[in-house]
């Protein structure tokens, strides 16, 4: 199969993917009785990780375990500010309060636990074990939570989404979990096609495999929840939208790392020192970074997805220069530094600060 027919099937089965999986998903969420963000955060979230997760494990078996925890850093980067940034500039994101009351301060405790685990560059096989085991609790609690809502709690979540109805060809509970396996299917199968194509063009254009495994892996095993999200914020089902990427970072943490780390048995995963000098502490500001955003009136406006998808752009060409060792590096780092930065930290104060007076 030729580069550029596979990634057009790719593109194709991730839009096709993603029409499926949030149209089944936020059709059960009712079906069950479950909030259609309980949905986003488990459902959706953990099927839209499963190539992070593949990626994980296979470079485990195959003794590369410093991508592992590296491509779970990269696409946590990625969920936050490019997927998150794209989906408000199509539409502003409203941000449920259990996100900011529970989810958010949940995945942030997760990004700092991982982040204590890899300071001595190696994440045990016990920690490895406790992080999948603090992820079978909290999707039991989100479910165990959603079902205990009153109705008012619930209707008003799923004030997006119409109810399934017999007659609809998707009202029936058979179809609607056919649309949710084939979704994740066509995602998992597309995100592979689409990374295998790109990591070809890559090469033929001489770029290495050092910075193709720094974007292109990291970006394309996220695809997924580009598409998903995406596809959610168009069709108006918000709460999808944002709660597949705090439940995809979640799972990213607990889910990957923690299942990378069992499969790597007793001698844990090493972890590449750039990540621990770097990536992770990019990945806990993109992270940090959201608590004023999701504050200020519970909304993720389009001028803050364009201040997220620009921290991205700024991150990958970061990436690129390091990995080439380019002349303006330096350069780069202190534009970076002392103007970018800064005028993101005082525009988020302000930001901050207004919603407080309101």
């Amino acid at each position: 199969m030729s580069g550029l027919l596979m990634f057009a099937l790719g593109l194709i089965a991730l839009v096709l993917g993603a029409e499926a999986l949030v149209r089944g998903a936020s059709k059960l969420a009712l079906s069950f009785g479950i909030s259609p963000l309980v949905v986003g955060l488990t459902v959706v979230a953990f099927g839209t990780s499963a190539p992070e997760t593949t990626v994980a494990v296979s470079a485990v078996l195959s003794g590369q375990t410093d991508i592992a925890v590296g491509n779970v850093v990269g696409s946590n980067i990625f969920n936050v500010w490019f997927i998150l940034g794209l989906a408000a500039l199509i539409i502003p994101l409203s941000v449920n309060e259990q996100v900011v009351r529970q989810d958010l301060p949940v995945m942030i405790v997760a990004s700092v636990l991982l982040l204590v685990f890899i300071l001595d560059q190696r994440v045990s096989f016990f920690e490895s074990a406790f992080l999948f085991a603090l992820l079978i609790g909290y999707t039991i609690f989100l479910i165990t939570q959603s079902r205990r809502q009153s109705s008012a709690a619930q209707a008003e979540q799923a004030s997006d989404i119409k109810p399934p109805t017999e007659a609809a060809w998707d009202g029936k509970l058979p179809v609607q979990i056919a649309l949710v396996i084939g979704g994740l299917a066509l995602l998992i199968l597309g995100s592979q096609w689409l990374v295998a194509a790109a990591t070809g063009f890559a090469r033929d254009l001489g770029v290495s495999e050092l910075v193709i495994g720094l974007t292109i892996v990291a970006a394309g095993t996220s695809l997924p929840e580009v598409a998903a999200s995406v596809s959610a914020a168009i069709k108006g089902e918000r709460d999808i939208a944002v709660g597949n990427v705090i439940g995809s970072n979640l799972f990213n943490i607990l889910g990957c790392v923690g299942a990378a780390g069992l499969a790597s048995g007793f001698e844990g995963l090493a972890i590449g020192q750039a990540i621990v000098n770097f990536d992770i502490w990019v990945m806990l500001a993109a992270t940090l970074v959201c608590l004023p955003i999701f504050f200020t009136g519970r909304e993720i406006g389009r001028w803050e997805g364009g201040l997220f998808f620009v921290s991205y752009l700024a991150y990958a060409g970061y990436l690129i220069l390091a990995a080439q060792q380019h002349d303006q590096l330096q350069v780069y780092n202190s534009v970076l530094l002392y103007l970018a930065i800064p005028i993101t930290l005082v525009v988020l104060i302000v930001s901050f600060a207004r919603s407080l007076k309101s």
